[in-house]
């Protein structure tokens, strides 16, 4: 799981992500969904392996380095392995680009989505999709929605929790202002008042004291407290999102590029028949043992 530099950078430069925020709520405006032209030069520019990228015949992918875990496995983006590999190759496959035509390039977190041309095709690395970011790059359609999920301690009886029901009867935490503490409030609906915090740092201090049961964030930020700041900690499980418009990762692009609607066409077509949902499955869900909690 990640080290605390490059999880704790993501964590602070997401766009408003909910622990960090000071407004209510985390989800930016719905992203704006690129339509293809149904002419034959949009039809052409479409075309299975026959895009207008950066090397012709090949499709290059960007990421930071290194590339943690669960969104990648073993710091090798072009395994295969890990969430946002394998969507990378399922857009990639999509778009008529098949493993060996895929090149893999580093680029920083914070570089990916700044103003100035791009080297790469697309960037998958956990970017949320912004108003203000947008005014820089393209996005995608999103390729996946964030989700709050609870923290507890590993042995407490929060960490038994397998049902929103489950949590009712638990002191729960969450820093104020945010979709976290929302869910708390809307969602699992608890017979003892939620702890409120002014800051993140607060919430975790109470989790580590036993002040609270269990805490709520946003699902990515969930994975780095676990990993480099609460280890004695675990993600007990993630709720399914309420509301229309989630905040979401999409992949980035140049601004204007001639790739957006046809790399929005082909994650559009990856939720829709399932693969999304079944990747997500397979390297978050199951993977970190973030059931989802109903």
């Amino acid at each position: 799981m990640h080290p605390a530099p490059r999880a704790l950078r993501r964590a602070v430069s997401a766009a408003t992500i909910a622990l960090l925020a000071t407004a209510v709520g985390c989800a930016p405006q719905p992203e704006d969904k690129a339509t293809t032209s149904s002419s034959g030069s949009a039809a052409k520019s479409c075309a299975p392996g026959k895009l207008a990228t950066k090397t012709s015949g090949k499709l290059t992918v960007a990421t930071d380095e290194p590339a943690y875990e669960p969104w990648f496995k073993d710091d090798k983006p072009a395994n295969g392995k890990g969430f946002e590999s394998a969507v990378a190759y399922a857009v990639a496959e999509r778009l008529g680009y098949g493993r060996g035509a895929v090149v893999w390039q580093s680029v920083p977190f914070n570089k990916a989505f700044a103003p100035g041309a791009k080297t790469f095709d697309f960037d998958i690395n956990q970017v949320s999709i912004s108003t203000e970011r947008k005014k820089a790059v393209d996005f995608s359609s999103g390729y996946y929605d964030v989700r709050q999920a609870v923290i507890a301690l590993k042995g407490g009886k929060a960490a038994k929790a397998t049902s929103i029901a489950d949590l009712r009867n638990l002191k729960l935490g969450a820093q104020v202002g945010t979709t976290s503490l929302d869910y708390i409030t809307d969602v699992v609906k608890p017979k003892q008042q939620a702890a409120v915090y002014a800051k993140n740092d607060q919430a975790k201090s109470a989790l580590k004291n036993g002040q609270v049961d269990a805490v709520v964030t946003d699902l990515p930020t969930a994975f780095y407290i676990t990993s480099a700041e609460v280890t004695d900690a675990r993600i007990v499980g993630q709720f399914e999102n309420q509301g229309a418009a989630p905040e979401q990762f999409g992949l980035v692009l140049d601004k204007g590029s001639a790739l957006t609607s046809c790399v929005s066409g082909a994650v559009d077509a990856l939720r829709k028949d399932g693969t999304l949902a079944r990747i997500e499955k397979q390297w978050l869900s199951d993977a970190v043992d973030a059931p989802v909690l109903k």
